[in-house]
């Protein structure tokens, strides 16, 4: 059932590689839309998005903050998202509950390694973009040659439809080349040949633009605005405007584009088919955050159908518990208005709720549904952490449950050997950010100890026809499974394979003995890392008439498995990383010696305008601490990105 209210809703990201503007593009949109009569500015740590101690210190967004607002009548709820490699996870989070999303890039720069990134886990989710490139008046500037770069990296048909007034330090505005107004003399060739250019581009990807160019050789406005939004939502074509936030130019425009392109809550698919957008239909809603604040724990949430009231009892589908409303919150980052009820399509805070996590569906009582939960990263880097103070021990591990608690992509656990505790997150700054916010908000000085990277282990040979008989008596019922397993190298990830004829095995117990293989991989031989790039194949078997059981084929596929392992030839691997260092060009000599004694693999380098850009793939235990190696060896001048590339052979 589609409603006006719908209609008028958009939930959308602005995503980008880090430093690309996504902050400054926000704080525009809500200085355009009323909601703040003055901008803030990233350096100066006054924006609304990023009112966290720790973003205001480092200049980067570290967690998704929304922020709702109103133009042309529509409601926009906004997320900006970290562009940071360590923070991917909470990108992660909410494009689960967004209907769209602005792709932002640095009109110098282009695509960047963290813009593929997002990328790539938007076309995941299925979420629609338009493109927003920003910067247009730094120098070295040039619409073109970022959008060649979306072009090649990201996008086959991007399509822009503005057109910059000015280069570089003279950059003014943009001409909107669907309804042109006011245009300079000395670019009205230029808008007219870039207007065919997009009339054209449209017509080969739009039926009803085609037909229109065919009969009568262009393509009005009213039509490519039409096409322009059918491209958008099913992916076939990419919006591309243009201007810079920071000196607010293009902002406007852009608010226009949300609007008339990206889709509402009534536009995209129903999140199941029994419960469709409407505010009428059964309740609905995914937890994609939790957050401790000053007041208590808040809970945010996208409602995909139904209506949520204040005062009411909500199942947790997961756990069966149920949770009390106690306020609905809409949020503008870490303000709040109260509202009565949430409908089907809002993304609100709930006060109340005490232990649904991240990923947990609400629902009505009576009515239960369980909705597909955001997927937590692996982590790769660990520290081992402990109360400088051992009164503080207790209160660490309550605050250390909490961070857990509150971001999924850390996880905490105790070394069996050492007993020690040890925090895993997505990388180094990860961790420090999750360290430091134990001493900003629960008032702990911890001890960390040096990053350790997440091994993995991998079979180089394996073996064929092992057997593994698994026999227990203990008095009543015995058990009993005897299995004989292939094993052999596989390039990732792990797969089951049954071989089984003529059912000397029941298909049960075939699934209990892949239960058991996987059971297995946790540990492997060399050193106890996770175990990833297996076949196992089940080729023989045998069972008893009274002794057999699930349990006792799946305890002889983990200890077969394990035995097969053992005897297999193994490999330790250690994560990589995809490594961009840009430097003045001076220096790039001393860089890349720095790069090769840290074991990285130097794919490429490429100098513009006195400035030098390597792209290469270290090992990540070996970039601890490199951004301040870079820092010294280039005098401040150096910078450098990092995103994890799968695993490599360790040495």
């Amino acid at each position: 059932m589609r409603t006006s209210n719908l209609d008028n809703i958009r939930n959308l990201g602005i995503l980008a590689h880090v430093d690309a503007g996504k902050t400054t593009v926000t704080e525009r949109i809500l200085h355009r839309t009323g909601v703040i009569h003055r901008t803030g500015e990233v350096h100066d740590g006054t924006t609304v998005t990023d009112f966290d101690p720790q973003e205001r210190d480092r200049g980067i967004t570290i967690f998704a903050a929304a922020v709702s607002c109103a133009w042309a009548g529509h409601r926009l709820t906004l997320i900006d998202t970290p562009g940071h490699v360590d923070f991917t996870d909470e990108v992660e989070r909410s494009l689960r509950v967004l209907d769209g999303a602005i792709a932002v890039f640095d009109a110098v720069a282009g695509v960047e390694p963290q813009s593929e990134t997002v990328w790539r886990q938007a076309d995941r989710h299925g979420v629609p973009r338009i493109a927003f490139v920003n910067k247009l008046d730094r120098a070295g500037a040039d619409l073109d040659a970022a959008v060649e770069s979306i072009r090649r990296r990201l996008h086959p048909a991007p399509l822009v439809v503005q057109l910059p007034i000015g280069r570089e330090d003279g950059f003014t505005g943009v001409v909107d080349l669907l309804r042109p107004h006011a245009v300079p003399d000395e670019l009205r060739e230029e808008v007219r040949r870039r207007r065919r250019r997009l009339e054209e581009a449209v017509a080969e990807l739009h039926p009803v633009a085609l037909d229109e160019f065919c009969a009568t050789g262009t393509v009005s406005a009213e039509t490519l605005e039409k096409a322009l939004r059918d491209l958008t939502r099913t992916g076939d074509g990419l919006v591309v405007l243009c201007g810079s936030a920071y000196r607010d130019r293009g902002i406007e425009p852009l608010l226009d584009a949300v609007v008339a392109y990206l889709p509402s809550p009534a536009d995209v698919t129903p999140v199941r088919d029994d419960r469709p957008a409407d505010p009428a239909a059964p309740l609905a809603a995914l937890v994609f955050k939790v957050v401790a604040t000053a007041t208590g724990r808040l809970t945010s949430v996208r409602v995909y159908s139904g209506t949520l009231r204040k005062g009411e009892q909500v199942l947790d589908a997961g756990t069966g518990r149920t949770e009390r409303i106690a306020r609905i919150l809409r949020v503008q980052a870490d303000r709040h208005a109260e509202v009565e009820a949430a409908v089907a399509g809002d993304i609100v805070a709930l006060a109340g709720p005490k232990a649904a996590r991240v990923g947990a569906t609400l629902c009505v009582p009576g009515d239960p549904v369980l909705l597909e939960p955001p997927v937590a990263a692996d982590p790769v880097v660990s520290v081992a952490v402990e109360a400088r103070r051992s009164a503080d021990t207790e209160r660490l591990a309550s605050a250390l449950a909490r961070l857990a608690e509150e971001d999924p992509s850390l996880v905490v656990r105790t070394d069996p050997e050492t007993g020690q505790t040890l925090l895993s997150g997505l990388g180094e700054l990860h961790l420090e950010v999750a360290v430091e916010k134990l001493r900003l908000t629960r008032g702990l000085e911890v001890a960390v100890g040096r990053p350790e990277v997440a091994y993995r282990e991998t079979v180089v040979r394996g073996v064929s026809g092992l057997v593994h008989r698994h026999v227990k008596q203990d008095g009543g019922a015995g058990q009993f499974a005897h299995v004989v397993l292939d094993v052999e190298p596989l390039d990732e990830g792990f797969e089951f394979a049954s071989a089984i004829v003529g059912g000397r095995v029941p298909r049960e117990y075939v699934r209990a003995v892949e239960a058991g293989c996987r059971d297995a991989l946790a540990e492997g031989p060399l050193g106890g890392h996770p175990v990833t790039g297996v076949r196992v194949t089940l080729v023989d078997g045998a069972t008893h008439v009274k002794d057999s059981s699930e349990p006792a084929f799946r305890a002889a596929g983990r200890f077969g498995l394990r035995e097969a392992l053992r005897a297999s030839e193994m490999r330790l691997l250690e994560p990589v990383a995809s490594v961009v260092v840009t430097v003045p060009d001076d220096v790039v000599g001393g860089v890349l010696g720095d790069l090769a004694a840290r074991r990285g693999r130097v794919a490429g380098s490429a100098v513009r305008a006195g400035t030098a850009v390597v792209t290469a793939t270290v090992p990540l235990a070996e970039l601890f601490g490199y951004a301040n190696r870079l820092r010294s060896r280039t005098q401040g001048r150096g910078t450098f990105t990092a995103r994890p590339s799968g695993y490599a052979p360790a040495p």
